[in-house]
């Protein structure tokens, strides 16, 4: 297995590079104009964008423009925007167009937020998913299934923002039944931080765990038709032993594919959730920056995606082993 791993980590990390070079590329080559968005007011010249551009590097070919970021993220750099130069220590992503304050720092700030909506919602969206998908194929047929299938299928065909949004105008603004969400740290104030998380958990968590109800019940009916579980029938297991220790353990393997890549997305932003609710993380960090062009942000942000989702597929694959004794990684 170690093998195994050390083979999946180094294509991680090529392909985090070519990530970073796509995104390059596409800035590059884009219609903005970089220096003309640093530049604002009444004094903003054309003299001072060009300036702006030379200062910062924009002029220069691409291929150095990267070599002088990437060189920054392990040896960290000095940015000059002309005049003002700012120290950005590794690792240095950049230092944000917006603010002049190096993105590391800004990321690192709004992470814990978006990290605590992750974890929160995935704790409500994963177990409840997968509790649902169980009694839906248990009860196939039945009214109780035909229940859970259409609910799930009306929840999941109302787009999100319109739920989040909804969510936050009723039990928030008019009706007041839900505290004000808010994002304070947990070492400061527990009781704050799951009060101002509770409804976007709620929100977020109800939303994603229809389509995790729907696949588990797909997949558990398959393992309930395998031949080992009607050999576990005809040795007379209990249906609750057959169920959680064999039929499950199998149905899980490919849910568990889906919560990886679900989860690593959470990661890199819930941008409608940050945005809806008001919580500052690193999705409403991100669709700030696209409005500024700002470049440094965007090009993190993605970056963390890339990094996240790969290693999610990377943890999903040793899961699989764990959790199916069938799978073995070579």
């Amino acid at each position: 297995m170690l093998g195994y791993i050390i083979r999946r980590l180094i294509s991680a990390v090529l392909v985090v590079i070519m990530t970073s070079m796509l995104v390059f590329a596409l800035f590059f080559y884009g219609p903005s104009n970089p220096g003309q968005a640093l530049c604002s007011g009444v004094r903003c010249t054309a003299e001072r964008v060009e300036q702006i551009n030379v200062a910062l590097g924009f002029n220069d070919p691409v291929v150095d423009q990267y070599g002088t970021w990437a060189k920054g993220v392990f040896a960290g750099r000095t940015v000059d925007f002309g005049g003002a130069p700012i120290d950005c220590p590794a690792p240095c992503f950049g230092v944000s167009y917006q603010d002049r304050i190096p993105v590391t720092e800004t990321l690192s700030e709004r992470f814990p937020a978006t990290l605590s909506l992750a974890i929160g919602a995935a704790f409500i969206f994963f177990p409840l998913g997968l509790l649902l998908g169980v009694l839906a194929a248990r009860k196939r047929g039945t009214s109780i299934d035909r229940g859970l299938v259409g609910s799930s299928l009306i929840l999941s065909s109302i787009p999100y923002y319109l739920v989040g949004l909804m969510a936050y105008l009723y039990l928030v603004i008019f009706w007041g039944v839900a505290p004000q969400p808010d994002y304070n740290p947990i070492t400061e104030n527990p009781w704050k931080w799951w009060t101002g998380l509770l409804l976007p958990w709620v929100v977020l968590g109800i939303w994603n765990s229809t389509a995790y109800a729907r696949f588990s019940r797909g997949s558990m009916l398959e393992s309930l038709g395998e031949d080992y579980v009607r050999t576990a029938r005809a040795k007379g297991l209990t249906e609750r032993k057959i169920v959680v220790k064999h039929a499950l353990r199998a149905a899980i393997v490919p849910v568990l594919t889906i919560f990886g890549l679900d989860f690593a997305g959470l990661l890199a932003g819930t941008v409608f959730t940050e945005y809806i609710f008001g919580i500052n993380g690193i999705g409403r960090t991100a669709l700030l920056a696209i409005n500024n062009q700002d470049f440094p942000i965007i090009a993190a942000t993605v970056l963390i995606a890339a990094a996240f989702v790969v290693l999610a597929n990377l943890i999903v694959d040793i899961l699989y082993s764990v959790v199916d004794p069938r799978v073995r990684l070579t």
